[in-house]
């Protein structure tokens, strides 16, 4: 079950709701969706919400059996021992005497301005799998990376093939991965899930074509009965060719040479997810991207 409140959202953005929830007060819906459509929602909503501001509560598997999202300014959501709590945010006395003022404006203007926006904190994440389907293949390595204040970490597992599964040739000859490393180096997919979980925590999620991703995940989430992720998901390749509209095709490695960017090992999970962020970086830094 879920619960949207919203305020000051665009009509339109109130009317696409009403196709998953129900409005039982305004501005407030409630839904029994899954985990993927709830996802999918809170992405629409990020992206559609304006000047609004939107808070999503949902079931979980924690002590309270429930957690939230926000994207209220004076609000943001934490992490207590597995317990998440709502804070709020004070602002500054001496920023509110400022009110809004031209002079004041032109001081926040010159201030962001010199801001390092790729500082954004997110993660990114690429996964390599034995096929395109979540209900026949299996995810055999998790790349991700991610940014946090400034600093970058990096997250890497390949994944044990369950049993009487082999990875084919075409995929075995692009990826380097063959059955007997997966065997030998690989963990379990519960185990591979549970540490990217840990590594990710929270973060939104970046990633190119990740609707892919998100789908193998989450049929790994359900068939390992463990928690859904947390996160926001923002998938890039939309948001290329919105931007891009003249591009020969959008295979990553086509757009990471068209913005300059080398990934030294196509088709590796990590190598790939480290291209993407410099990739997500260059967008933010364009204004073409935004956590």
């Amino acid at each position: 079950m879920i619960v949207i409140a919203l305020t000051k959202v665009p009509l339109s953005l109130r009317g696409d709701l009403t196709r998953w929830c129900q409005e039982i007060q305004s501005g407030v819906y409630v839904g029994n969706v899954s985990g993927r459509i709830r996802e999918r929602l809170w992405q629409r909503i990020n992206e559609n919400i304006g000047q609004g501001e939107a808070t999503l509560v949902y079931n979980t598997n924690n002590e309270l059996g429930y957690t939230f999202r926000t994207t209220r300014r004076d609000k943001e959501v934490i992490d207590a021992d597995g317990i998440p709590l709502m804070r709020s945010l004070v602002q500054r006395s001496d920023e509110r005497r400022h009110g809004f003022s031209d002079a004041y404006k032109f001081h926040q203007a010159k201030k962001f301005s010199h801001r390092k926006e790729y500082q954004t904190d997110f993660a990114v994440l690429d996964l390599e799998t034995t096929g395109l389907r979540p209900t026949s293949n299996q995810i055999i390595s998790i790349g991700a990376v991610k940014c946090v204040d400034g600093h970058v970490a990096s997250f890497y597992r390949l994944v044990k093939l369950e049993k009487g599964r082999t990875v084919p040739v075409n995929i075995a000859r692009v990826t380097k991965l063959s059955d007997a490393l997966l065997n030998r180096e690989g963990v379990e997919t519960k185990d591979a899930i549970i540490d990217l979980q840990h590594f990710v925590k929270d973060l939104p999620i970046v990633g190119y074509n990740l609707m892919f991703d998100e789908r193998f995940l989450q049929a790994a989430v359900i068939k390992n009965n463990l928690i859904q992720f947390n996160s926001k998901l923002i998938d890039i390749l939309p948001l290329i060719k919105r931007v891009n509209k003249f591009f020969d095709n959008y295979r990553l490695s086509t757009v990471l040479k068209n913005y300059g960017i080398n990934n030294e090992s196509p088709h590796n999970s990590l190598s790939d997810a480290r291209a993407t962020m410099e990739l997500a970086n260059k967008l933010i830094k364009n204004r073409d991207l935004r956590i």
